[in-house]
């Protein structure tokens, strides 16, 4: 299993289009319900994103790639953004509720 968490700060004027092109994301992943793949991605008060994603496939990757939705969402995304992604994997501490048992 391999989890990553991502962390950009979008420019004031492209955040709802970051944020409706993130909505797209969510709704292609709804209907193909692609397998071994979890995703949360959080919204800041100060136009800051954070996305968690987490793979069960051996070779870690993801599913979203593949996603229409997301290649439209990774297009443009340096040029939204005032702090562009970074992104470095994670290991959950804990979890109460939050997300589900694998």
């Amino acid at each position: 299993m391999k989890q990553t968490l991502i962390r950009y700060k979008t420019k004031p004027e492209l955040t709802d289009k970051n944020a409706d092109l993130i909505a797209a994301v969510f709704a292609e992943l709804k209907a193909a319900k692609p397998q071994g793949t979890r995703y949360l991605s959080l919204r800041l008060e100060d136009d800051t994103f954070i996305h968690f994603v987490e793979t069960t496939a051996d070779d870690g990757t993801s599913a979203l790639p593949k996603l229409a939705a997301f290649q439209a969402f990774q297009s443009g995304i340096r040029e939204r953004c005032v702090e562009p992604p970074v992104a470095g994997g994670v290991t959950i501490v804990g979890n109460y509720r939050m997300l589900e048992a694998p």
